[in-house]
């Protein structure tokens, strides 16, 4: 069953006052996401499920700062993804996607012309996307393949609009080259 806006909202207000089966069904709920959202951050499934873990004790207990402009889920899978880089930072590995996500991504806006992407362009989009720098991995990571725009992106970074735009043209950019280079 999903879950509607009204649902969502007094199983917020339960979780609040310490409700612990009003938890476990938000977790059951935004669990698998939120897993491989920081999978594909911190490239490792025991930091991945930690990473998740904290980040539903951390919203559960900030829930009165949760003011509902944006959607829960959207409010908790920034929490996860600013814990995901706090984690990445402290030394972790860039997640690497799967062929799949890969496939998808380039069909849909890395900005580069359109062909068969196969197994073979999907393993050479990979392996350059891999050679990036790591901002330009995140950035790419963040706008493609979470969907975040501009701004989520400048809050998320902790970065001015115009840093953002810039990065994330110059990391298309670098993409564009190193798949040219590559080809």
């Amino acid at each position: 069953m999903a879950l509607t806006d009204q649902k969502i909202e007094s199983l917020l207000a339960l979780c609040q006052k310490g409700n612990q089966l009003a938890q476990l069904e938000v977790y059951n709920r935004y669990s698998k996401a939120m897993y491989n959202t920081a999978l594909r951050i911190v490239k490792n499934e025991v930091e991945a499920e930690d990473v998740m873990q904290e980040s539903f004790i951390a919203a559960f207990s900030k829930l009165d700062s949760f003011k509902g402009t944006a959607t829960f889920g959207s409010w908790l899978k920034r929490i996860v993804i600013n814990n995901s880089i706090v984690q990445y930072r402290k030394g972790q590995r860039f997640t690497e996607l799967s062929e799949y996500d890969l496939k998808e991504e380039a069909e849909e806006g890395f900005g580069i012309e359109s062909e068969d992407y196969g197994s073979t362009k999907v393993a050479e989009l990979l392996h350059c996307l891999e050679t990036l720098h790591e901002n330009y991995k995140t950035i790419l990571t963040l706008h493609f393949i979470e969907g975040y725009d501009y701004e989520e992106i400048c809050d998320i970074l902790q970065i001015s609009y115009a840093n953002c735009r810039t990065m994330i043209s110059r990391a298309k950019e670098s993409l564009r080259t190193k798949l040219t280079v590559s080809a």
